[in-house]
């Protein structure tokens, strides 16, 4: 059973991101702020969900929430700043949308910027542990699959609409054979030794 706030009392918003691992679009995040009795059995992790359970519970988490909000960083600002002050940068767009503002941020993972005067907690494993994280990471990831699955339509040769942009074999043969998009991360290693050596 997942905890429902790491601080009681107060108005407490979980974050996560969706989309670190991925060759290419952006890194999208989310922040939630559920009413402080809320509970609901099946949220959990995103990545414990199926594609239906996701989006099952997506419409679930935002008839409760007091308010959610999502906020992405782009693939050119993913190159500029790195993947994960792009990822921060995300959480932040997310925060910078929620009504009322928190008065508490937990967030997914070991480091993060503050954000104003806000107390934060960063929490290995929190989407495991508390129920605003793991809703924030369900948001981010169907809002994230969602916009990869509609890029898919200007670039259906590298795959999206299934892989979303992580690197499958097929997004990594496409690049083999299209070479990369105006959407892919050029600071990531996009073509391993393996496939490098296959254009020689």
């Amino acid at each position: 059973m997942l905890k429902k706030h790491y601080r009681g009392g107060i108005l407490e918003a979980g974050c996560d991101e969706s989309g670190r691992g991925c060759l290419a679009g952006p890194v999208f995040a989310a922040a939630v702020i559920f009413p402080p009795d809320f509970y609901h059995p099946l949220i959990k992790d995103s990545k414990q969900l199926s594609a239906r359970e996701r989006d099952d519970l997506r419409k679930i988490i935002e008839e409760n929430a007091i308010s959610f909000a999502v906020g992405m960083a782009c693939n050119e600002e993913i190159d500029d700043l790195n993947i994960l002050n792009a990822s921060i940068l995300a959480m932040h767009r997310a925060l910078d949308k929620l009504i009322p503002t928190p008065e508490q941020i937990i967030v997914d993972g070991n480091y993060f910027a503050p954000y104003f005067e806000i107390p934060h907690r960063t929490i290995i494993k929190g989407d495991s542990i508390y129920q605003s994280i793991a809703a924030a990471s369900i948001i981010a990831k169907t809002y994230r699959d969602d916009y990869m699955i509609n890029l898919n339509k200007s670039f259906p040769e590298y795959g999206w609409a299934q892989n979303k942009g992580y690197p499958t074999k097929k997004h990594r043969e496409a690049l083999v054979s299209f070479g990369i998009s105006p959407l892919h991360r050029k600071s990531f290693t996009l073509l391993p030794l393996q496939y490098q050596l296959n254009l020689i």
